[in-house]
């Protein structure tokens, strides 16, 4: 290794980090961001195949994971290899080339896009001198910067702590020193390990203690949602799929919307009229990824029960992306983990797909997605940028909810104006008629609001 310090290293970085000095002329540290390679291996015939995207696409999307955490990204490479090594992951070639590239480049930080056991972490940090993270982990940290929320910062920490749990062994230097005390502190003889091991544990159930609660409320904010004769409209989609960009032209909102993967963590939720007037609640989600770790799918449960309640997914979709169908079996698959039966021909959750980023495709493609568009009922082209589609997005929606819609006929006494009143104002009439005893109206109406409504008369 380089026997120069860390402050020769920042001092002469592209990105200007080392010392300078601020307008008084003292000197002042800047901030050094961490040097960040990216691998991808991969074993060969076992993860290749033509429902699998291809190794050099799967280094895409993590370079792109890695460039949503501050990082100074220097590049990526695919590593193709005969079988797994247990120790080590890779072989002791790509190892030592491995080595050489974080010395010659003085790299701080290498991911790994695949998942690495505690030991396989500690023997590669040890073989080729740097810090090492796998999938897990970088996906972690990107949910950790993005939280916003007391929820979603909850849900984070302890997705975070459940990982840490299993690795402690790799990330502590005094695990085998021994310690006396009493109390709270721990017993006599209790290793560091074991104190650590119940400090988390201990976190973790206060965690839990405390989502409970925050799920209790928002479980009183989907009640009070309920009572409103609103369906729910939930998009779903692959992380970076344009979910927020059509939310944002839909509703007029100012959701953050960037070319960045998990821009949107906490769930948003806003009110659009339809063609028909008929008014509903469109909710923006978290993005879906391949491999989502575990412990986020059961941690992010709770944000995604808008999911669970709504009347209609749209399934947002990059048409622009090489590997769109691969993404939608992806998020199909996180939707099933989740507990949502998808309809097809019988019961369920109707589904449409909104295939985004229609401004991104030449002309050719563009114009046999348009043909397509005709033909499938539940398929759109779209632009959530542009707004091109959007219009029959709404008119899409707004078919579906009028088949679930119910045909009712009514006599309603003169008396009665508030019931004339949310006739007019939630139900589409097709007729009305005077009689002696009040207005017979003929209506369709949607069975969940028209039950509600009937609850509270």
């Amino acid at each position: 290794m380089s026997d120069r310090t860390d402050e020769d290293r920042a001092a002469d970085r592209p990105d200007g980090a080392g010392w300078s000095t601020d307008g008084l002329g003292y000197l002042q540290e800047k901030v050094v961001r961490q040097r960040v390679f990216v691998v991808h291996p991969y074993v060969r015939g076992r993860d290749e195949g033509p429902h699998k995207r291809t190794p050099e696409a799967r280094l895409d999307e993590a370079m792109g994971l890695a460039e949503a955490i501050d990082v100074d990204l220097l590049g990526g490479e695919v590593i193709p290899l005969r079988s797994l090594t247990p120790r080590t992951f890779i072989g002791e070639g790509r190892l030592e080339d491995l080595r050489e590239r974080v010395e010659a480049e003085e790299i701080d930080l290498v991911i790994f896009d695949c998942e690495l056991s505690p030991g396989q972490q500690r023997n590669l940090e040890r073989a080729i001198k740097a810090k090492v993270i796998d999938r897990t982990a970088l996906i972690l940290e990107i949910f950790g910067a993005r939280a916003s929320t007391k929820e979603g910062e909850l849900q984070v920490e302890l997705a975070h702590l459940e990982y840490q749990k299993s690795r402690l062994v790799r990330s502590w230097t005094h695990l085998e020193r021994q310690r006396g005390g009493s109390g709270f502190m721990g017993g006599p003889g209790e290793t560091q390990i074991e104190a650590d091991r119940r400090i988390i544990a201990d976190r973790i159930t206060r965690i839990k203690r405390q989502l409970e609660q925050v799920t209790r409320t928002r479980g009183l904010h989907r009640a009070r949602r309920q009572k409103a004769p609103y369906p729910i409209i939930a998009l779903v989609g692959y992380t970076n799929a344009g979910k927020s960009t059509l939310f944002n032209y839909l509703t007029r909102a100012e959701v953050l919307a960037e070319d960045m993967l998990f821009a949107t963590l906490d769930p948003t939720m806003r009110a659009v009229i339809l063609p028909s007037g008929k008014k509903i609640i469109l909710s923006d989600t978290v993005g879906f990824i391949s491999e989502l770790p575990t412990t986020l799918v059961a941690a992010f449960r709770a944000t995604l029960e808008e999911v669970l309640e709504a009347n209609i997914i749209v399934h947002v979709r990059d048409a622009s992306h090489p590997d769109t169908d691969i993404q939608k079996t992806d998020v199909e698959l996180v939707l099933k983990d989740l507990g949502v039966e998808l309809a097809e021909d019988g019961e369920g959750t109707p589904v449409i797909e909104a295939m985004n980023k229609t401004d991104l495709l030449d002309e050719e493609a563009k114009t046999g997605l348009l043909n397509l568009d005709k033909r499938q009922e539940r398929m759109v082209a779209i632009s959530g940028l542009t707004g091109e589609g959007c219009d029959r997005l709404l008119d899409a929606i707004d078919i579906v909810l009028s088949r679930q819609d119910e045909t009712i006929e009514l006599l309603v006494p003169y008396a009665d104006g508030g019931t004339q009143s949310w006739i007019h104002a939630n139900t589409k009439v097709l007729s009305s008629e005077a009689g002696e005893e009040g207005m017979t109206f003929k209506f369709t109406v949607d069975p969940v609001a028209w039950s509600k409504f009937q609850s509270r008369r």
